[in-house]
């Protein structure tokens, strides 16, 4: 299936997310700095989000960060994705009345997620019956003697329907990187790695948790991104790779949408912006760095690119 490079909502994509006191904030931060870092990127609101707690009060995380959400549960509007985030002491959650709100909140909510152990209150609330899922493996055996009517896996992340369940923080950040690529298209999920992950995926990731599963497009985004300064020709990048030009195109429109020569473009000119935004570099040593001739060419194709000039780049991450 041919994946979309570049895709715009028609209006913000709506986050809710529900915490429950000891969540673990690594599962809150690597779903909400994706998503920011996006909008960032895109330089447009795509995605919208309020924090939520059952009664509207300050929540602490495990280790002990206090987080003060924007409204109570009960005022929780439609909205795309319900995040239900729980880790530490849910048991002492799964409550009657935390099962009733989670049931009256799902029913507002087109897709509603389970993170770290927030599946186990979702199984409780009746919300997985019938469905495949998963839990953060530490609990994982105890969830399946318990939950006997939901199919419970080992996973990183289960979407079965209207439901999505990740087993903790690292396949929150698989998970949200996924909602990038379908929101906004697979060029704004690599900008967005690109700020978070470098070089080769992590040892033991499997292929279904990376933005990208060919094998062939992998080494050839590694050797793009090695080769910034001095871009190779595709023949010479297809030669290196022993394929064929015209095999190497046929796998990046299948894997990402778009020939190699314009992910290549995408590439240098996304790092030339972060040169630009979070450095002081001139734009001479800019230009250098990201394989262009002359300043004046990174300047006609970063205006082409982002609709901005490289000097209103800068002062517009200045004044944010």
């Amino acid at each position: 299936m041919l994946q979309q490079w570049t895709k715009t909502p028609d209006k913000p994509v709506r986050f809710a997310f529900l915490i429950f006191d000891q969540f673990s904030n690594l599962c809150l931060a690597n779903c909400l700095e994706p998503l920011r870092a996006a909008n960032t990127l895109a330089q447009v609101r795509a995605f919208n989000w309020k924090i939520h707690t059952l009664e509207g009060a300050p929540v602490l995380s495990s280790s002990g960060l206090q987080i003060l959400p924007d409204a109570p549960l009960s005022e929780l509007k439609n909205c795309d994705y319900l995040f239900i985030i729980a880790s530490y002491a849910h048991e002492t959650h799964d409550t009657n009345h935390v099962r009733r709100e989670l049931r009256r909140a799902a029913r507002l909510a087109d897709i509603t997620v389970g993170l770290d152990t927030g599946p186990w209150l979702m199984a409780s609330a009746g919300l997985l019956e019938g469905r495949r899922a998963t839990v953060h493996w530490d609990v994982l055996e105890a969830f399946s003697g318990q939950f006997r009517a939901v199919d419970a896996v080992e996973a990183r992340v289960v979407a079965d329907g209207p439901r999505v369940t990740c087993a903790g923080a690292m396949s929150a950040l698989d998970l949200t990187l996924g909602l990038i690529s379908t929101h906004l298209g697979l060029s704004a999920r690599l900008d967005v790695e690109g700020l978070f992950l470098h070089g080769e995926p992590p040892v033991g990731m499997p292929r279904e948790g990376r933005g990208v599963r060919d094998p062939l497009v992998q080494k050839a985004l590694n050797m793009m991104r090695e080769n910034m300064e001095s871009p190779l020709k595709l023949s010479i990048l297809a030669q290196r790779l022993t394929c064929q030009p015209r095999t190497l195109d046929r796998h990046f429109r299948r894997a990402l949408g778009a020939p190699p020569g314009e992910v290549y473009r995408h590439l240098r000119l996304s790092m030339a912006r972060k040169l630009l935004e979070g450095t002081a570099l001139d734009l001479v040593e800019i230009a250098l760095r990201c394989g262009y001739e002359s300043p004046a060419a990174l300047s006609r194709a970063l205006t082409r690119s982002y609709g901005m000039s490289p000097k209103r780049l800068r002062h517009q991450n200045e004044t944010n």
